[in-house]
């Protein structure tokens, strides 16, 4: 296959990540949709060291999954311990957390 699909399917899902990000409240929405986000940029990589036979692109998505998964788990744990002190989950109205 041409380099141009998967370039082409990795701004898609980029650009549905992006959409999701600007336009929902909710923080789990919003980390999957940074999750979207990472994978599309790791769809990118992979399709270049593919296309120039260079392991390296490979072996930085696989580090970019693992800063996506301790970035899950934050920000869930976040999110488990703002609804355990009954504050909103609105990211607009987050403003318990400021200091």
């Amino acid at each position: 296959m041409d380099i141009g699909w998967y370039l082409a399917v990795s701004a898609l899902i980029f650009t549905i990540g992006a959409g999701g990000v600007l336009t929902r409240r909710s923080p789990l929405v919003i980390l999957l949709c940074i999750e979207l986000m990472l994978n599309a940029g790791n769809l990118a990589l992979i399709a270049f060291s593919r296309m120039h036979g260079d392991p390296d692109g490979q072996i930085f998505a696989i580090i970019v999954m693992v800063v996506a998964a301790c970035e899950v788990t934050v920000g869930l744990g976040l999110i488990v311990a703002m609804h355990r002190r009954k504050l909103p989950i609105d990211v607009d109205e987050m403003r318990e957390l400021q200091g």
